[in-house]
């Protein structure tokens, strides 16, 4: 059986866990998906609002600090404020713990560097919470390019657009340092697009606020060069009838995409992951193929893969058992704020940057 100071977790117990933060991240996404990952349990949490948690044989604390120096916690599970990430980040690799960041990884890349080489250096599982790798549709997306089906791909645009034109009073609208459509939703789909592609050669970029007002940035437009391949990643909190999710184009065919993941409609529900259809998308959302086999055109209806967010915790309790790789490594999510720090100076500048991951 694994001690404090152990950094592998051995299979006759489950990985102990303490989250940081009950806010809509760690209440909606984190508490059921740790709940539901067998060979893992949720041991602690620390809030400001005690009282909004019920959770039996869990415990609740103020401190932070408390719960990362806690002795009975393996997995510390940060669901914070993004301007505390790196600190509380640090605090628990240093105490010996494993680290699950909620996107954004970090504000800056020089913070998310420094977590990276010491999560490297102590041996530690450092993670970040891109859940949305295991989207339905973005799942249905990779299947496609990855088997073929369009030949190189060519152009590809992912929208992850929504109608709110009222601005909540909530830090993530609010124009804090890591606040914004850009850190929050444009965190998903750049990390979708490396997860596809790689690294871009240069980006070109425009953020905006649309709604005005003091709040954060709530649009963006980023295009990823890859020399002849390029890359469409937009948002906005104005789109009342939103278009295709996406549209990719190859050699061979397109493959146009509408509709979103379930799983998360279906956690604020109360539902949980391995309930009846979880992860599935109706037909009315099913993915249109255009290709060609034999220089015939073939015209296909693409049933969604279904969704499963619960793989990451997975993956993360097997990386910290020393079983498995660690899945959304910490350098990943550098390399997402590096694209953000890369597209606000293309914004500013008005001009496409090359792109230079060890520059920050």
């Amino acid at each position: 059986m694994a001690v404090f100071n152990e950094t592998v977790v051995s299979d006759a117990r489950p990985v102990r866990v303490g989250l940081i933060g009950h806010g809509y991240a760690g209440a909606t996404f984190h508490v059921p998906l740790i709940m539901s990952c067998a060979g893992m349990q949720l041991v602690r949490i620390a809030t400001s609002a005690p009282e909004k948690v019920a959770l039996p044989g869990v415990d609740t604390i103020a401190a932070a600090s408390e719960l990362i120096n806690a002795a009975d916690i393996d997995l510390v599970v940060i669901a914070s404020t993004n301007t505390t990430h790196y600190d509380l980040a640090r605090q628990a690799l240093l105490a010996g713990k494993h680290v699950v960041v909620e996107k954004p990884f970090t504000v800056t890349a020089a913070e998310g560097d420094e977590l990276v080489q010491l999560a490297d250096r102590l041996g530690l599982v450092l993670s970040v919470f891109h859940n949305r790798r295991w989207d339905s549709d973005f799942l249905t997306v990779k299947h496609c390019i990855d088997a073929g089906l369009l030949g190189e791909v060519h152009t590809y645009h992912a929208h992850f657009n929504r109608f709110r034109p009222l601005v909540r009073q909530r830090w993530r609208e609010q124009d804090f340092p890591g606040s914004g459509a850009l850190y929050d939703l444009g965190s998903h789909l750049i990390d979708q697009a490396l997860v596809l592609f790689g690294l871009p050669q240069a980006i070109r970029a425009n953020v905006a606020n649309q709604r005005g007002g003091e709040q954060a940035p709530d649009y963006f437009h980023l295009l990823l060069d890859y020399g002849i391949r390029k890359v469409v990643l937009t948002s906005s909190a104005l789109v009342r009838q939103p278009g295709p999710r996406f549209q990719v184009h190859g050699t061979l065919g397109s493959f146009i995409k509408s509709g979103i993941d379930s799983q998360e409609d279906a956690l604020k529900q109360g539902r949980r992951p391995g309930s009846a259809g979880w992860g599935e998308e109706q037909p009315v959302s099913d993915g249109r193929l255009l290709t060609q086999r034999n220089g015939l055109p073939i015209k296909a209806s693409v049933p969604g893969i279904p969704g499963d967010y619960l793989a990451y915790y997975q993956g993360v309790r097997d990386a910290i058992r020393g079983a498995g790789p660690v899945p959304v490594p910490g350098r990943d999510g550098l390399n997402v704020i590096r694209v953000i720090e890369c597209a606000m100076r293309s914004h500013r500048e008005q001009r496409g940057i090359p792109f230079a991951p060890e520059a920050g």
